[in-house]
């Protein structure tokens, strides 16, 4: 997905400057390195949940399928955040993993037959702890969430604020937060922007 609002470019936008004026090289940004030396960082941390973000993780599941049966036979809980894209492999399903889906709305930017896929949804809606969050701006963009849960099950709902600057996380939390409510949904926020804003982590 190439969203407008997209906040992590540097995983996937290697033609040329950002809209912030940030040109992003894959050959400075994409670092291989085999599972295990992957899991020897993430064991390191000594932490109960690990989450597995992108880009789009499910686009290298296979790949990924060793990692996660490691950090399952250690006892960590494994979340993997995702666009909804993809299916997951029942393998993947197999080791226990959380999804935490976030389908794309019109705002994106990304044409609607590339952003909702409906056997993916369906098939991430089957697994068992599955929730769907929403990334919107305004009480407007609410309507389509319905509109997407009304027509492939995406429940639970998550609603999440646009925003990668803590103003504009408030600013739009506020005009979302009533409604969401009324609705019956969920309501989170963008933690890492209220603390570090939008600094890139390390």
């Amino acid at each position: 997905m190439s969203c407008r609002w997209c906040d992590t470019p540097y995983t996937w936008d290697w033609t040329g400057i950002s809209d912030s004026g940030q040109a992003y090289r894959a050959s400075e940004e994409l670092h291989p390195m085999s599972w295990r030396s992957v899991w020897a960082r993430l064991r390191a941390y000594d932490v109960p949940m690990i989450v597995i973000s992108g880009g789009e993780p499910l686009s290298q599941q296979r790949r990924l399928l060793p990692l996660l049966r490691a950090a399952a036979e250690d006892g960590r809980h494994i979340e993997i955040e995702t666009n909804g894209t993809l299916a997951p492999l029942p393998e993947v399903v197999d080791t226990g993993a959380r999804f935490n889906v976030s389908p794309k709305l019109a705002h994106s930017g990304d044409p609607e037959a590339r952003r909702l896929v409906p056997e993916s949804l369906a098939a991430l809606a089957a697994v068992p702890g599955t929730a769907f969050k929403f990334v919107c701006r305004s009480a407007a963009d609410l309507d389509e969430v319905a509109d997407v849960v009304d027509r492939y099950g995406t429940t639970p709902v998550w609603v999440m604020p646009e925003g990668q600057t803590p103003d504009d996380v408030q600013r739009h939390l506020m005009a979302l937060g009533n409604a969401v409510v009324e609705r019956g949904w969920n309501l989170t926020t963008r933690m890492h922007v209220a603390v570090w804003g939008d600094r890139r982590g390390v």
